[in-house]
């Protein structure tokens, strides 16, 4: 019997677990898919404290899970397939492989992943021209142009940043108008570094020599037409998908998948049961939320297992 797992090797896993194995709980983490989250994909990191220089995503994952493993952490890799809560009020957490674990406390770090467009080269250029988060990456850009495909609220607030550092952002959508909200629209369509690219969809991503985005094709969605527009890089402003839905029942979600916390809080309707991070969390979605709701996910898991011991 566990008394704490983790699922989940992001920012908020991480600093869940050392934060749980600073009190000698000894947590176990389930690593998932993708060990170390969507921060193992990008480059430099200039938006978390105490770096200065920055740091290159991938060594901040691994510093952060040398910092958890140093208390005593201890990280299996493996995927979960569902939690269901037993009549002893522990939990059983069911693995890919068949293997069941059971603990007092569970807390849900899996995160969500950036809707893409599912072209043939986008994982290789996930970090070299191709990203989901222009408050991560923006600033890497400046004085060249920029392409942002999408046209809701996210899209339009992520082009309207980007004109802070890039010399051009061209506004890609499938539609002749924007699904925006009409005051984020009108913002956005006002700017006069922002150009909107209208009935128009991304068919190939193209690249240099070096292998990092130098422009993308267009096809025209109502005369089927096609072009090339030069861009640096590519912010996909589509939404994300939130891995919850190994959880469903214990937790309730909204209309996008994301689980409700209490509010104020990362407990969810379940007792014994926290969620933390980007899987709850669609407004911020930043490496260091995450690892602010990991910490107060750990401290929950703490004095639940001290109320119920």
């Amino acid at each position: 019997m566990e008394n704490v797992i983790i699922i989940g090797t992001g920012c908020a896993g991480y600093t869940a677990a050392i934060y749980v194995a600073r009190a000698n709980l000894t947590p176990l983490m389930l690593s998932g898919t993708q060990p170390g989250g969507q921060l193992t994909t990008t480059t430099e990191v200039e938006n978390f404290p105490g770096f200065p220089e920055g740091i290159m995503g991938p060594e901040m994952m691994m510093n952060m899970q040398k910092q958890a493993e140093k208390f005593g952490t201890r990280i299996q890799y493996a995927s979960v397939e569902s939690i269901a809560k037993d009549d002893d009020g522990n939990f059983s957490v069911k693995l890919g492989g068949g293997e069941t674990l059971r603990s007092k406390t569970v807390i849900i770090a899996t995160g969500a992943a950036p809707r893409h467009l599912g072209l043939p080269n986008e994982k290789d250029l996930i970090g070299r021209g191709l990203t989901s988060c222009a408050t991560c990456d923006g600033a890497f850009y400046r004085d060249v142009p920029v392409a942002v495909i999408g046209g809701g609220d996210s899209a339009c607030e992520e082009a309207g940043f980007l004109t802070r550092f890039a010399s051009k952002v061209y506004l890609i959508h499938r539609r002749d108008e924007l699904r925006a909200s009409k005051i984020m629209a009108e913002r956005a369509l006002a700017n006069p570094k922002i150009e909107p690219v209208w009935n128009s969809g991304v068919e190939e991503y193209l690249t240099n020599e070096k292998g990092e985005m130098r422009a993308v094709k267009l096809k025209n969605l109502v005369d089927g037409s096609e072009s090339e527009l030069a861009v640096d890089c590519v912010f996909v402003a589509i939404g994300h998908v939130p891995n919850s839905g190994f959880v469903s029942g214990l937790v309730d979600l909204d209309e996008n998948g994301y689980i409700l916390q209490v509010p104020g809080r990362t407990a969810t309707k379940t007792p014994g049961l926290f969620a933390a991070g980007d899987v709850a969390d669609h407004y911020y979605r930043q490496a260091i939320t995450a690892a602010g709701q990991g910490c107060a996910a750990a401290l929950e898991a703490e004095r639940y297992l001290t109320e119920h011991e």
